[in-house]
């Protein structure tokens, strides 16, 4: 284990710790805000430490966690429920039924599920962050900005949600991770890492723009190479073969990736539109509760609902257009102006991002940084840094997650979003620190604690400093760009626990 990789592991265990702490203090002193959210009743009856627990944790359980913990406990009852994507709630019944089991004569189903949450995204949250450093070097080609961007992911603005019980942090350690074996070459195992993180979250789809991209990348490199190196009949077959080989990793790993998703969306419609369960066999406080909301349960006495007989019968997209009013600039009211205030920082970071890139590679952002890489250049030589040819296809990535979220999402949401899904909102940030903190220049201050490695007078490196920790001290004399990211990273990430932790509006 690399040196920078253990100050990273070791500020990521200590935010995880300081998050749990903070969220059972915020839920204790603060009471829950009577929100019109899910809040399906208990039907098991409480265990000796439940009450400690629920103390404890319960904060990890509000708004969509609640959603979660339900079908990790009952399965997929209500039709609403379907929203949620399987594998965090297989994850959380598996801790639950195997690393918790011997505690369960003191803790029901609902209490293990609580201590799963804790422990699981504490766990996940942690290759997360190994898994975008590992990421960031690769792609970067630059330590500096891969430790600090890795750093600043460990105070990320969505970090109630990579707490809580919500697939955020499981998503981004199977995508990190997944774009990490892609660029090193393993491209099957990418794709199947990819392909469960399609299980935990529906916009693991707009992965399959990778499994596009960069095979067609490297195959192009191939054939420039092939053009100086080969000649006759094999350059011609060389050439055949690299097209062949482009064509069916693209549909080969297209198919893997969305196989979750298909395959969850027909358990939706078997469920629904062939169902197989009487109402006599839900339990009958759960039932009520769905005649007292209008939750749609399957029943095989009742007529189908009418989404089972479109041409495309999709159950996703039918709980977002009803339940959630999720559609094309339906989010555009003024009532909504606050949330896309909240929304506004995060949104920022991409448009920077973008602006920026664009400005340092105007042609190679023209010809889709498809011609920029030859036999001497390479794929494998970038320019290190936010502006090498590496980054393009990520930026186009937050792009698109930018204004597929801002235009045709409940906007708040934009930041968690984002922040699981894209490495780019973290790189930006790194890079803006790095370009505008004196204090993180050798040559520009006189004040030794503040770098990213220190050196002694032999020459030889110690242990890398943790500019963020080695920052908050001097926040005051910052720069600007540095109060700015560095305050909107842990106003975010402290405020986050205190409102979503007690049921009151958060994004």
């Amino acid at each position: 284990m690399t040196m920078d990789v253990r100050a990273v592991l070791e500020f990521a265990t200590v935010t995880r710790g300081l998050s749990l702490f903070l969220q059972a203090v915020f839920n204790a002193v603060i009471p829950d805000h009577d929100a019109e959210a899910f809040r399906p009743p208990r039907t098991e009856e409480p265990l000796y430490l439940d009450s400690a627990v629920e103390w404890l944790l319960g904060g990890l359980s509000h708004w969509d966690a609640e959603h979660f913990l339900f079908i990790a406990e009952r399965g997929y009852l209500y039709e609403h429920n379907f929203a949620f994507f399987p594998l965090l709630p297989v994850v959380l019944r598996g801790l639950a039924e195997t690393l918790l089991w011997p505690l369960s004569s003191w803790l029901s189903v609902r209490g293990r599920l609580l201590v799963a949450v804790a422990l699981g995204n504490s766990a996940l949250f942690l290759l997360s962050v190994v898994a975008l450093y590992a990421l960031s070097r690769i792609v970067l080609q630059d330590r500096r900005l891969a430790l600090l961007s890795s750093l600043l992911y460990c105070i990320t603005p969505a970090n109630v949600f990579m707490t809580a019980g919500y697939s955020e942090s499981l998503f981004a350690a199977l995508t990190f991770g997944g774009l990490f074996l892609l660029e090193k070459g393993f491209t099957f195992r990418a794709c199947l890492a990819l392909s469960i993180a399609t299980a935990a979250r529906s916009n693991g789809l707009v992965n399959i723009g990778f499994i596009l991209y960069l095979p067609s990348l490297h195959a192009i490199c191939q054939i420039r190479v092939y053009r100086t190196t080969t000649k006759g009949c094999s350059k011609v077959f060389r050439y055949i073969w690299a097209v062949v080989c482009v064509l069916l990793t693209s549909l080969l790993g297209t198919a893997i990736i969305a196989l979750p998703f298909c395959a969850f969306q027909y358990y939706g419609y078997r469920t629904f539109c062939t169902p197989s369960v009487s109402l006599e066999r839900i339990p009958p406080a759960l039932l009520s509760l769905a005649e007292l909301k209008g939750y749609r349960v399957p029943d095989e006495n009742g007529p189908p609902p009418l989404w089972c007989m479109r041409p495309l019968p999709l159950l996703y997209s039918h709980i977002q257009d009803v339940y959630w009013d999720v559609g094309f600039l339906r989010y555009f009211e003024l009532k909504q102006i606050p949330n896309f205030i909240l929304a506004l920082p995060m949104a920022t970071l991409g448009i920077m991002a973008a602006y920026a890139y664009f400005q340092a590679n105007p042609e190679m952002c023209l010809r889709l940084g498809l011609w920029e890489t030859g036999a001497s250049k390479g794929l494998d030589k970038p320019t290190p840094g936010l502006f090498n040819s590496r980054v393009f296809v990520y930026i186009v990535h937050s792009t698109v997650l930018l204004v597929f979220g801002t235009l045709c999402m409940h906007v708040q949401v934009l930041t968690r979003f984002m922040a699981s899904s894209s490495p780019v909102p973290f790189w930006i940030s790194a890079h803006l620190l790095l370009l505008n903190e004196p204090l993180l220049h050798r040559r520009k201050t006189s004040n030794p604690n503040v770098q990213l490695q220190a050196h002694s007078r032999n020459g030889c490196k110690h242990r890398p400093q943790n500019p963020i920790i080695a920052l908050l001290p001097h926040f005051k004399t910052c720069s600007p760009t540095t109060q700015s990211i560095l305050g909107y990273f842990l106003s975010y990430w402290v405020l986050g626990l205190a409102l979503h932790c007690n049921f009151l509006p958060w994004t």
